[in-house]
Order: structure tokens, then sequence, then C-alpha cells
């Protein structure tokens, strides 16, 4: 029997956050995960640049049922406080755009870092080991692992959500949470590319490959970045984006040339160079696979002197107003994130702890906050771990 005060059941983000923290109040950390290396989804973030932050963090880009849940968490170990940690431990980065912070070298240099910090305050780290259940003792709570049973006064759940299941994702973490009696809202796919029905998908898939800047909305705020084309449907930073707003059977409205009066433009253009066709007056705003594509799907042939003007609004409208209706979303097979998780209402916001259970944790992406693209949800892991490892 390993005896400990704080046993974290995953070495993601938030886990090893928590881990250091705790170690560094003197407290005897295990931190424990099934994988055989720390950090998995940190070292493949980014390009495995890991976008570890953003400099727009505020609580209005973060969904949860309780959308003020993190800001305690969030305002407390901050976004400045990470790129300090960075900064000390010699970590060049940069800035992309909209605030999005990568590393200039690998993401491996996050996972050392982490593990670094976790060793020299003391903490242990069990990589490649399973574990069981969650159970109450009367001394805290004793947990099975393929190294033995460890006793613990404290646990923290950061087993993550079930995005990504080929490095191991599951749903164990709200399993636990049920096991206790806390409520998990529904869980779903975020941050997750959008599929389509086949006469969509009849207009989609010809143009896969091609990357336009776009706006894109769904039921939430509109996003406007890069929109990609695929041969199942519609990505891209744009499309990531509105997928954690999306529901079933919802529209999404998509602007191919944001900030561009296309009805405008094009009667501009058949004033000046009527005997041009409509594929080169749209190639000056769009790609010419795109330009030449919609040509043909809006049925619109021979100059654009001959073109009325209904006809020129037709088109403007395909360009600057498509709507459509996804079928569905890659799933999480290839979600970055999962949305839902363990509710807010069964934790205090500044700890971490479940209400009414002493010394059960949830940190990270297993809780009911889900960031935006961008580095959104690294920080919710390093600010929810922190604040966990200020009292765990």
């Amino acid at each position: 029997m390993t005896d400990c005060d704080v046993l974290i059941l995953g070495a993601g983000a938030a886990g090893l956050m928590c881990g250091i923290e705790a170690a560094r109040r003197g407290r005897r950390v295990v931190v424990i995960d099934h994988a055989r290396a720390a950090g998995e989804k940190i070292r493949i973030s980014g390009g495995g640049r890991c976008n570890f932050t953003n400099l727009g963090i505020a609580p209005d880009r973060f969904l949860s049922k309780n959308p003020r849940f993190a800001i305690s968490a969030l305002t407390r170990f901050t976004q400045g406080d990470f790129i300090a940690r960075m900064d000390a431990a010699g970590i060049a980065w940069h800035e992309k755009t909209l605030g999005q912070l990568f590393c200039d070298g690998p993401a491996t240099q996050v996972v050392a870092m982490l593990t670094g910090d976790l060793a020299r305050a003391g903490g242990a780290l069990w990589l490649g080991c399973a574990v069981g259940d969650i159970e109450a003792v009367v001394q805290g709570y004793r947990v099975g692992t393929v190294r033995g049973p460890v006793a613990a006064a404290s646990v923290v759940v950061a087993t993550g959500g079930k995005s990504i299941p080929k490095m191991g994702a599951t749903a164990w973490g709200y399993q636990q949470a049920e096991r206790f009696g806390l409520p998990v809202v529904e869980t779903r796919p975020g941050l997750v590319p959008l599929t389509f029905a086949p006469q969509e998908l009849d207009w989609i898939a010809p143009l896969a490959g091609v990357a336009v800047p776009a706006r894109v909305r769904a039921s939430g705020p509109a996003f406007e970045e890069a929109l990609l084309f695929t041969h199942r449907g519609l990505s891209g930073p744009a499309i990531l984006q509105v997928s954690s707003y999306w529901r079933e059977g919802q529209a999404i409205t998509v602007d191919l040339a944001p900030g561009r009066d296309m009805a405008a433009d094009l009667r501009r253009a058949k004033g000046s160079a009527g005997q041009g066709m409509m594929r080169t007056a749209l190639g000056h705003v769009l790609p010419e696979r795109l330009a030449r594509h919609l040509e043909a799907v809006c049925g619109v042939s021979g100059p654009l002197a001959g073109m009325p003007g209904t006809v020129l609004d037709r088109v403007a409208r395909q360009v600057s107003d498509w709507r459509l209706v996804p079928v569905g979303s890659e799933g999480y097979r290839t979600a970055e994130v999962t949305l839902g998780g363990v509710d807010t209402d069964a934790l205090d916001g500044r700890t971490m702890e479940a209400k009414g259970v002493r010394g059960l944790y949830f940190i990270g992406e297993v809780v009911d906050v889900t960031g935006w693209l961008g580095g959104y949800n690294f920080q919710w892991a390093w600010s929810s771990g922190w604040a966990a490892g200020q009292v765990a």
C-alpha cells in the first residue's frame, strides 16, 4: 500500500499543474496516468508547438452551463502567470493571430518544464499505470492500481474528456463523478469538423483542400478565421469554433468574403468589365478554384454584361450568406475537446472540490468548462489545476 496526501489521476496539463502546486506546499503527491508519457495532448497541440495560452482570456470565451464558474480560477492564475513560468524556464514563444501564444520550439519543452517542476517539488509520477475505481474509506480514499493500492487524503480527477480516443481518452472521469453522486452535463465533441448530407457534400467535396478566410456563425458568436473545404465537409478554425455552439438541426451561416459587399462588387465589375466572366469577377476576391466552382453551381455563364441584377444578387448571396445544415461532426476521433462534463453546480469554483464530498476534486477538461480554440483550454487546465493545488 502506498500512502500519500494527494493522489492526482491524469498527467496532462491540469494534473501536472495541480501536482506541482500541491507538492510545493509540502504535500506528498503521486500523479498517475495510464499513458506511457505525460502531457501527450500538450505534445501534439499546435502542430507540435503547443498553443499554451491566449492573451485574450476572458470568461465569455468559455462555454459552460454556468459561464461564471471559471472566473475565480482564471483570475487567480492568469495567462500572465503561466507566461512568467515559461520565461523563467527559458522557453521561447511567440504570438500568432488573435492572441494565440505558441512555443518557438517543440511542445515537449513545456512537458519537460512541468515534469521537471513536479520532480523538483518532490512529487512522484507513475506512468503506464492503469487504475480502478475511486473508493471512499475512513481516512480519505483508496484507489487500486497495477502497482498496488494507493491511499490518499485527497484525490484529484484530471483525466480529461472523450476527445481523441486513440490517445486513450475515455469517460472514466465522468463515471467516477457519478459514483459519488455528482451530476454530469451531457457530453459531446467540441472544436471539431462538421459533416454534411450528400446534397451539400456534392457542393463541398470538389473543393477539398481549398482554404479561404470566412465569417461563420451557428447559434453563438460569429468567428472570422480560415475555413477549409474537405472531402467529408468543412473544417478550419472558423468551423471548429462554431462547432462548439452548433446543435443538431441548426443551420450555420457562412460568409466567404467577410467585410465585402459582394452585390456591389459584382455590379461594379459589370460596369467596368462587362465582357468578363463571373469567375473572373469572383476571382478578385476568392481562390480561383472556388470562383470557378461558384460560377458553375450558380448556373451562370457568359459575360457579366448580359446578367440581370437578380442574378448578380443570387451569386452574391451564395458568397456572403451561404446557409447550410450540418448533419453531424467527425466526432471524438478528431475533436480537440469535450463539451459538457462534471456539472459546475456540484463544484466549489475557488477550490474545484466537490460539494459535500470532502477531499475529491475535478479539474481541467473533465469539468463542464470548454474554451474557444486558440489556447483557452490549456489556460483553463493551468488555472483549474493551480486552484486545486492550493488546497488539495
